[in-house]
């Protein structure tokens, strides 16, 4: 016997995996293939059929066909026996007879069919044995399993000694009354988080345009720089200037952005690091109250810093809490969103000045696998976080992920599975998500991503109300807060 070719192929002659085993040019075994299905009409029901050269012997799988492609003074019944081995391997690998699954398996059946047949020669080998070979056991693989698994194994022990360790201090904090240092879980902690915040105010008549405001969180201290977009110090000088007596409507005291990160010095005290921040804007688009005063109301007991542009009259807002020109004759610019209060919130090493805590547990399931546990938990019981998306990375590779627990919903979405909470406030404030995934690793599942939208502002500032400079008389006023993560890990 002599085989030229094996052949996975569709009804129509497509082929989906061929392996050649004898000399011969690419065009020639094209045109064998192709000739296949033109011999293939008229209904027949043989298992073989012949032309002047070659023989063709066939046994469907489905809608597919397992083809051998011999000589014609190959033995028949030994062409019929090595077709039958051949049909047996295909489903070996293939769990569904699709094109799909044969074309994913393509290799390990190529390497299935070298074991078969050598030369166009069978070899003397049954299903066992062809499994066996092209499963490659290696002593030196089993080691190095043996030696990975192990390293894994030490350190799942050392985060889990780490973890009793934070659980201890944080109940010896408790005890003394103390806010504990830090609720991060092995592998798990304070990443890099920055935060977003605006609250801007409009008239009642017009509506103001708002900009989203950015929140930058760091530790450490330094001098803070206001600015926002087009309106740095020198702009707003000039603006004054420039608009003399115009007057302009309804002051919008907003939390906006401030267009670039406050500088500070960077420092990652047990794995957290965080920086809060966020701008009072003020856009005015009614030339009948450009000299107005903005009336801000601080509830925050937390050390806020707070810092006025440096047209505003400090003294005035330090002992009233009142936002205005140092030059009450002048207006404030018309148009522009003009950053007039900047707050930057002083950070520890306690994550509860965060708003959402988010703790990871991964541990060594059976099989390889790992068993995760994820919770949250609302950190300021004054937000209401909506659209709240947790994005836990999953190892590459052949994975099988199992969800046994979660609240709101999740999906998954390459190689990530994403969390998704509707709503988080103070009635909702905790959460947990439950999952295996086979095979893993814990460090497979860091760094965590959170995402949230608010319409609630990280520091307890309002704009309670906005009055004439001259006379005092209230003027009307809305304001508009937005509260979003530029980027929140958990690494």
């Amino acid at each position: 016997m002599v085989l030229i070719a094996a052949t996975v192929c569709t009804k129509s002659g497509k082929a989906l995996v061929s392996r050649q085993f004898v000399e011969m040019t690419k065009a020639r075994i094209e045109g064998l293939l192709a000739a296949f299905p033109k011999l293939m009409t008229g209904g027949r029901q043989h298992t073989f059929v012949e032309t002047e050269s070659v023989r063709y012997v066939y046994q469907p799988l489905d809608k597919l066909y397992m083809l051998l492609i011999t000589t014609k003074a190959s033995n028949i019944l030994e062409d019929l026996e090595t077709l039958r081995l051949f049909s047996r391997v295909v489903p070996e690998y293939c769990v569904q007879l699709t094109e799909t699954e044969v074309l994913n398996q393509a290799f390990n059946l190529l390497f299935a069919f070298d074991e078969i047949v050598a030369l166009g020669y069978r070899e003397s080998v049954n299903l066992a044995q062809v499994r066996s070979f092209v499963e490659m056991d290696s002593h030196e693989e089993k080691i190095y399993q043996a030696v990975r698994q192990t390293q894994e194994r030490e350190a799942a022990n050392r985060m889990r000694e780490r973890a009793k360790e934070l659980q201890r201090e944080r109940l010896e904090a408790a005890k003394r009354g103390q806010p504990p240092r830090s609720q991060m879980s092995f592998g798990s902690g304070f990443g890099s988080s920055t935060m977003s915040s605006s609250s801007p105010s409009e008239s009642i008549a017009e509506k103001i345009p708002t900009t989203p405001a950015r929140d930058t969180r760091t530790v450490g201290r330094s001098a803070m720089k206001l600015g926002s977009r087009g309106t740095d110090a020198d702009s707003f000088v000039s603006r004054l200037r420039s608009e003399g007596d115009v007057t302009a409507p309804v002051a919008s005291p907003a939390q906006h952005d401030a267009g670039k990160p406050v500088p500070a010095d960077h420092k990652d005290t047990n794995g957290y690091n965080c920086a809060t921040g966020g701008l009072l804007t003020l856009r005015i688009s009614n030339e009948q109250f450009g000299r107005i005063h903005v009336h801000v109301d601080n509830k925050d007991s937390r050390p806020l810093q707070l810092q006025t542009h440096p047209n505003v009259d400090k003294e005035a807002f330090r002992s009233t809490g009142v936002i205005g020109l140092k030059q009450a004759q002048r207006p404030f610019p018309m148009h522009s969103d003009v950053g007039v209060l900047k707050w930057r919130l002083a950070t520890t090493n306690d994550d509860k000045l965060a708003p959402l805590s988010v703790n990871c547990w991964p541990s060594e399931g059976v099989n390889g696998g790992c068993d995760v546990n994820i919770e949250y938990e609302l950190e300021q019981d004054h937000l209401v976080l909506t659209d709240v998306n947790i994005t836990i990375p999953l190892p590459s590779g052949n994975t099988s992920v199992v969800v046994h627990q979660w609240e709101g919903s999740y999906t998954q979405k390459g190689r990530n599975l994403i969390w998704s909470i509707p709503l988080v406030s103070k009635q909702q404030k905790t959460g947990s998500l439950e999952f295996t995934v086979t095979p893993s690793i814990p460090n497979d599942f860091f760094p965590l991503s959170v995402t949230w939208t608010s319409e609630t502002s990280l520091a307890l500032l309002t704009a309670v109300k906005v009055t004439q400079a001259e006379d005092g008389s209230p003027v009307d006023f809305s304001q508009e807060i937005s509260f979003h993560a530029d980027k929140y890990e958990f690494v």
